[in-house]
């Protein structure tokens, strides 16, 4: 067997262009054979992104017959695929297009760039041929969709982009307008999306006729809730293609004009005709024109499925528009547009105020009508105020000459409101308002969010519920055992778990999501204004969560295994909700106020037994709350710098340095300085740290500098020097010392060179050492005769070189010089005075936080 041939993991170069082959072989079809087993494309494409078959990268020591063999590999590849693309069989037809899509996601960028233009025209002849499949239409919009999403990345084929984009509008628009296939709308809507959110401009032309495209597909009725949100968001993404905020502001007032004109046809009879008058005069100021109508149309003209009430039709139309506003307020454009927020609150009151009840004054309605439309109201309240949400979103902090309004409205229908659905959107939108506008609004919402949450914090309903079991009489019998072995008192964590989930928790899902969305809404208003005004309310809310987090944990913390196949399942809707109150209980022991967390020993329980549930999200949570509550478990203060380090090892740049001791060339000495300076030899003296300026002050007028590095002292008869012995009366001093006088007058300590081979404990010490020792010298001038013939501080006097032959002579004999004896004093009474210092520090005494 050749060396290329031989495969040695599933990483190698060698194993990609065989199994590309096997592909081809057994699983793609041919122009020769029947494809007769369609699923199994999805295997072909799985294997391709895995394995990168198209890619083409070998790293630079591959063999080049390896390289050249992947190269044909892909090569065949794409020329079966094409063949595919071209086939009159439209199985076939469809499978080449769709792995056209694929490669144009997953070949290599030289090769992308050799042959989109080429792949275009293959996928642009099906999408204008009206003999094909419905399939093949869908699958070629696919398609395309990869193809530009690929296109969009490279920098030098924009023109390109937009000018092969500009081909498609046209036939888009005559299949969106033509076909009764819903598959095929929903994909032109999207590969319309595509081009817009890539390239915008290309549709600045037929910017019209898009519009009415898809206003009159809104208007039809015949679109399912999937393909109403794609209109919704097509229609919010029009302006980007005029690139200005005129086209921005435009679209946005036809909309809510056209939301208004729809409002005023379902609110008859639910409303009265001031308010009606009020919102007309807030969306089109008198002596201002109105905008020509959305979609060129009246919303009330155009094709209409008879099969659907015209009610439904309404509220449906109502809320796409409402989804297009929202989706306006939250993208992102490439220009800046001013947004006129009073209208858009008009229209939210306006809907929020209508409850479904009729008054004697107002218009007549049916009773059939009135019933039909108090089912649909709950939807139309839900996306108003989904509406709210996005004006939130999008203005942020601009939102605060309006968050008055905003706030009312809020709290007069969070009163009156009791549908589920409806609360969790109210508290997530007071959460998005502490969250943007910080501590000033939590003043205005703190009164509403605790009351509402009390409320809807009851535990009376849920954790009989999480004890509940789908037998009843197991309760009944655990119940009697409990009263007869009351003695014996089990912990939580004791209690088996496993029948926890076999609850019959289903009727009671709604109220667990609005616990979790009050829960949530807690957490915030703790998080952001916990200690503004909290004398009132704070205590009460400290000890629910507590009482919710217990009630939540009993019986055993939520498994994520359970459930996790079904979405808003009761385990997974439980589990959402025992995290929602582990979190908001952390956000009250760390929220400040005005004492010590009341409960930090039960919190601290609660995350420590769940943090036992290994690899679940609770796990996670509580993993996270005992880290963040580690500074009220060990409050303390620890030092800017780690001076008893031995190992201070700093990246600057790409250099590595150690150490404290830092050479420098001065002329023809090499001087050591010592201090806390962790810059690299050859980089600038720091200037940011004030410890190593405050010592550089304090020996402003010492020099040091090099010793001659031919004199060496036996210092093996000296004690150890030790950091940590505050008790020593003698300060250590370097192993030779001599006293320079230089011409400035100034006194410099001579160090010898055979330091900077010392160990990284060493170079601490001398670092140490040189402090002290400039201390104890800056002491000792007061000390010092004025006119001393040895040597003068700061004074003109200059000493002569007997004095100094006379200090290293006698240091050498070892006798003490009078200069020596005056600075042995001066380091005995600094270090008097730094012992003196050190007692009048009180001890800290480290005791558990629930001690007396």
């Amino acid at each position: 067997m050749a060396a290329s041939d031989t495969i040695e993991n599933m990483y190698n170069v060698a194993l990609k262009p065989r199994l590309l082959r096997s592909l081809l072989k057994e699983y793609v079809p041919d122009l020769k054979h029947q494809f007769r087993n369609p699923s199994v494309l999805s295997y072909v494409v799985s294997a391709i992104k895995t394995h990168q078959l198209l890619s083409e990268s070998a790293p630079p020591e591959s063999d080049e017959k390896l390289i050249e063999n992947w190269t044909a590999a892909v090569d065949s590849w794409i020329n079966r695929i094409v063949a595919l693309a071209s086939s009159d069989t439209p199985d076939k037809c469809w499978a080449g297009i769709c792995l056209l899509g694929v490669t144009s996601q997953e070949c290599s960028r030289e090769r992308f760039i050799a042959s989109y233009a080429a792949w275009f025209n293959k996928l642009f002849v099906h999408l204008q041929s009206p003999a094909d499949s419905h399939f093949v239409k869908v699958a070629t919009c696919a398609s395309l969709s990869d193809l530009f999403t690929r296109l969009s990345g490279l920098p030098n084929a924009k023109k390109d982009g937009i000018a092969l984009s500009t081909k498609l509008i046209q036939p888009l628009l005559k299949q969106l307008n033509e076909d009764k296939f819903d598959a095929s709308w929903e994909e032109t809507i999207f590969l319309l999306c595509s081009i817009l959110d890539i390239f915008p401009s290309s549709i600045q032309r037929h910017y019209d006729g898009v519009e009415d495209a898809i206003v009159l597909r809104l208007m039809s009725g015949k679109c399912n809730p999937s393909m109403l949100k794609k209109l919704g968001y097509c229609l919010a993404l029009l302006p980007k293609s005029r690139g200005d905020e005129d086209g921005w502001a435009l679209m946005m007032q036809k909309i809510m004009l056209s939301i208004n004109i729809q409002l005023n046809d379902a609110f008859q009879g639910l409303e009265k005709e001031t308010i009606r008058t009020e919102a007309m005069r807030l969306l089109l100021p008198p002596g201002k024109d109105p905008p020509p109508p959305l979609g060129g149309q009246s919303l009330s003209r155009g094709t209409v499925d008879n099969t659907v009430r015209p009610e439904h039709l309404q509220i449906s139309r109502v809320s796409t528009l409402i989804l297009c506003c929202c989706e306006l307020l939250t993208s992102s454009y490439p220009f800046q547009v001013a947004i006129h927020v009073l209208p858009l609150l008009a229209l939210a009151k306006r809907v929020l105020m209508v409850d479904g009840s009729s008054s004697p004054g107002i218009a007549y309605m049916t009773t059939m009508k009135q019933e039909f439309f108090c089912s649909e109201l709950p939807v139309l309240h839900s996306h108003i105020l989904d509406l709210l949400t996005a004006i939130v979103k999008g203005l942020g902090s601009q939102l605060l000459p309006h968050v008055g309004s905003i706030i009312r409205l809020l709290t007069n229908y969070i009163e009156t409101s009791t549908l589920p659905e409806l609360r969790i959107k109210v508290y997530a939108i007071m959460k998005v308002l502490l969250l943007s506008l910080g501590v000033g609004i939590s003043t205005h919402l703190t009164d509403v969010i605790v009351s509402n949450s009390l409320m809807d914090l009851d535990e009376r309903g849920t954790s009989f519920v999480a004890q509940q079991k789908i037998h009843p009489e197991t309760t009944t019998k655990n119940s009697h055992k409990k009263r007869k072995h009351a003695s014996t008192s089990s912990s939580l964590e004791e209690q088996p778990d496993k029948d926890v989930f076999e609850v019959e928790m289903s009727p009671n899902m709604a109220s667990l999501s609005v616990k979790i969305a009050a829960l949530e809404a807690l957490e915030a208003l703790l998080a952001v204004g916990g200690s503004r005004r909290s004398e009132s309310w704070r205590v009460n809310v400290d000890h629910l969560l507590l009482d919710v987090t217990r009630n939540a944990s009993k019986g055993g913390w939520a498994k994520d295994g359970r459930g996790s196949l079904v979405s808003d399942s009761p385990t997974s809707i439980w589990r959402d909700y025992q995290i929602a109150a582990l979190r908001a209980l952390l956000a009250s022991l760390l929220s400040p106020g005005r004492t010590r967390p009341p409960h930090l020993s039960q919190g601290l329980e609660l995350f420590r037994r769940g943090t036992r549930e290994i690899g679940t999200k609770v796990a996670e949570c509580c993993a996270h709350a005992i880290l963040a509550l580690e500074v009220l478990i060990h409050p303390r203060a620890l030092p800017l710098l780690d001076l008893e380090s031995t190992d201070n090892n700093y990246e600057v740049g790409n250099k590595w340095f150690s150490g404290n001791v830092h050479i420098s060339n001065h002329a023809a000495n090499n001087t050591f300085h010592i201090g806390t300076s962790r810059k690299a030899p050859d980089e600038p003296d720091s200037c940011n740290d004030d410890l190593y300026a405050h010592w550089m002050r304090n020996g402003e007028d010492l020099d040091i500098v090099a010793a001659d590095p031919g004199k060496d002292t036996d210092t093996s008869n000296q004690p150890p020097e030790t950091l940590r012995d505050p008790s020593s009366e003698k300060l250590p001093s370097f192993d030779t010392t001599a006293v320079k006088v230089s011409e400035s007058s100034k006194l410099e300590l001579v160090a010898p060179i055979t330091a900077a081979k010392k160990s990284p404990m060493d170079r601490d010490e001398i670092m140490v050492e040189s402090q002290l020792s400039l201390k104890t010298i800056k002491h000792s001038e007061d000390l010092l005769p004025s006119k001393s013939n040895v040597v003068s501080l700061g004074s003109e006097n200059i000493a002569d070189d007997a004095s100094i032959k006379e200090v290293v002579e006698a240091s050498d004999a070892g006798f003490a010089s009078p200069l020596m004896m005056t600075l042995d004093r001066g380091k005995e009474l600094m270090h008097e005075s730094d012992n003196e210092s050190m007692e009048s520090i009180p001890d800290i005494v480290d005791v558990e936080p629930d001690s007396d």
